[in-house]
């Protein structure tokens, strides 16, 4: 039976549940009164219940789709403006026990070459990224207790951490490991991550079951009820994904709101970010047998569906998604995105590793981080590398309530100002510092509380005077 409250998965995310959803949205996706309601409430920017939002999915009216964006546009402005937080995935071990068969990781791919990073290349890699101008990375390593342990992922936090090159710091470490114990969240809350991702993969129980067929990830209750236990174990920022492709996506979308909505029941705080992966083609995989891809229109009004769902979550698209595509769904949602990107393990401070055959996934965007920024200012967005939030303490229920009632911009639009200063300044082309600063400059001005403006403009000055690191 359906409970949101419960701990258990086939209860919170109870298939029944998700059945009787899509049937009602299908019976109702032309009721013109009801579709009408739910955009009112939609309206509020309170969000929509993962029924409500399902009927929305399922009517096809072009007016009502046209409705859904241009208020997903508004949420998004409401709740993050125009900024857009730039982060890079960082690969530490394509080791993996486990027997997903969409993954090139997975144990029984021999075309895939394995490497570990020792902790002096992972210093080199986290060098290279901080050459280029990241500041918040997110950590990826295959599920292997022999190779990858918790022990390995929390010394190579710490020497992310250490690592100072010339104006170069990572500032934030997010985690996207297996799903681990309650102890092991601990252990990872006290290294000082930020958010602990994990990607649900599919939230169908029984195609679960057919694409992990072997490895602790074959267990589909321990791998859903993870993000309890994560914040049982003290950490207060989580984030949520599907990979869209391996399942119905009107199915998959109902699941990921639900959990949303469970999350938000049992411990008062919604997940941080949501990810919307879908799947690509990748080294000895087949992904001609995935039959559930989904159309970029279709992927459009998912991301827009989520935004007016859950407001005041995070969305981020990496670049297994192409230029155009990231670019029609900035304003619909999207509120962090990655550039530069590799998911080769050691891509970063050595090309010969681009095509040997250690890559995750195809990267479809491959454009530079500072092409990428150019390109986002040019499009009227704030690139922002801050992570003010983090250190502030500014997690959680905390984080989710300024969110909430949108005074979360007071913060972070000076913030992502003064951090794309830094990144002008000290990693920019000519090109994009001329493009930046004009935008800064134009920015300054929107800060609506005269005493932050007033300061974050005497930071900035100190900034262009060689000073780094200030935050509200």
């Amino acid at each position: 039976m359906y409970n949101i409250n419960s701990l258990k998965a086939e209860e919170f995310i109870c298939d029944k549940e998700i059945q009787d959803t899509l049937l009602y949205a299908e019976k109702n996706k032309n009721n013109t009164a009801l579709i009408k309601e739910i955009l009112l409430k939609a309206s509020k920017e309170k969000g929509l219940s993962h029924r409500e939002a399902s009927v929305l999915l399922a009517c096809n009216d072009v007016s009502v789709q046209n409705e859904i964006f241009a208020l997903a546009k508004k949420i998004k402005e409401h709740y993050y403006g125009k900024r857009i937080v730039m982060f890079a995935p960082l690969y530490l071990s394509n080791y993996c026990v486990n027997g997903c068969v969409y993954c090139p990781y997975h144990r029984g791919n021999n075309g895939t070459v394995r490497r570990k990073l020792t902790q002096e290349e992972i210093r080199r890699e986290v060098i290279a990224l901080e050459n280029i101008g990241h500041k918040r990375l997110a950590i990826e390593a295959g599920e292997d207790p022999v190779n990858n342990p918790i022990e390995y992922i929390l010394e190579s936090i710490k020497t992310i951490y250490s690592v100072h090159h010339k104006n170069g710091d990572i500032r934030r470490v997010n985690v996207n490991i297996a799903a681990t114990t309650v102890e092991n969240y601990r252990k990872l809350h006290d290294a000082g991550i930020g958010t602990y991702i994990l990607f649900q993969e599919t939230y169908h129980k029984e195609s679960y079951k057919k694409l992990h067929p072997t490895g602790p990830k074959s267990d589909y209750a321990y791998h859903t009820e993870a993000m309890d236990r994560a914040m049982e174990g003290g950490i207060d920022d989580v984030g949520l994904g599907v990979l869209f492709g391996l399942e119905r996506y009107a199915y998959e979308f109902a699941g990921l709101l639900m959990h949303a909505e469970h999350l938000e029941a049992v411990h008062g705080v919604g997940p941080h970010t949501i990810s919307v992966p879908r799947i690509r083609p990748a080294e000895g995989i087949d992904t001609d047998s995935f039959s559930n891809g989904i159309d970029d229109d279709t992927f459009a009004k998912i991301c827009a569906l989520i935004r007016i769902s859950v407001p005041y979550t995070g969305m981020i698209i990496s670049t297994r998604e192409s230029q155009s595509v990231r670019e029609r769904v900035l304003s619909l949602g999207v509120s962090q995105i990655s550039g530069g990107s590799r998911t080769t393990v050691g891509g970063y401070d050595s090309q010969e590793f681009e095509d040997d055959g250690s890559e995750q996934f195809d990267i479809n965007d491959r454009r530079t981080l500072d092409e990428v920024v150019k390109w986002l200012m040019e499009l009227g967005f704030i690139p922002s590398f801050c992570t003010a939030c983090y250190r502030k303490g500014r997690t959680g229920d905390r984080f989710m309530s300024l969110c909430k009632s949108g005074q979360i911009g007071n913060c972070c639009h000076p913030n992502a100002l003064m951090t794309l200063m830094e990144y002008l300044e000290d990693y920019a082309s000519d090109d994009t510092k001329a493009v930046g600063m004009k935008l800064v400059e134009k920015e300054l001005i929107n800060i609506p509380s005269e005493r932050i403006r007033k300061l974050a403009e005497e930071h900035i000055e100190k900034i262009k005077a060689g000073s780094r690191d200030f935050r509200f």
